[in-house]
């Protein structure tokens, strides 16, 4: 579907240690660090053997205008977890890491039988780790 997501955050740093902790649970380690300094630099995630699909950047990306800044409409990411222990380990990491609460570990109302923790990211961001038992009913 995507070929790759990226967001842009106020501090590398900051967004390496949230990032790297809550994502390992998930199968997800930072794949190329591009790094210049804590206001520079671009981070890429993603699941070893596969093509990276995840960036986390810091300045200002060639496309944007000078109106944008970090975070002012706040992005919502959601990662595919292999099961719903990754889903807690998840949300564990994130707390110890800079990420606070948005919807603990847990049940979730849906077409399918998920399982799903929610967490807001240093710069604002609702972070996602979902596990769905089953398939959703083919309507055709």
């Amino acid at each position: 579907m995507f070929d790759h997501i990226g967001i842009v955050v106020s501090d590398l740093e900051v967004a390496r240690k949230f990032y790297s902790a809550c994502l390992e649970s998930l199968g997800i380690e930072l794949q190329e660090d591009h790094s210049q300094t804590s206001a520079e630099g671009w981070l890429v995630y993603g699941r070893t053997g596969r093509f990276p699909f995840f960036v986390v950047a810091a300045g200002r990306p060639s496309f944007w205008q000078d109106s944008h800044t970090a975070s002012s409409a706040p992005d919502h990411l959601a990662f595919t977890a292999p099961d719903s222990r990754a889903v807690d380990a998840f949300y564990r990491a994130g707390l110890k890491n800079g990420g606070r609460d948005n919807g603990p570990p847990g049940p979730r109302r849906s077409s399918t039988q998920c399982y799903a923790a929610f967490l807001i990211d240093p710069d604002g961001n609702n972070v996602e780790a979902s596990y769905r038992e089953r398939a959703p009913p083919n309507k055709s």
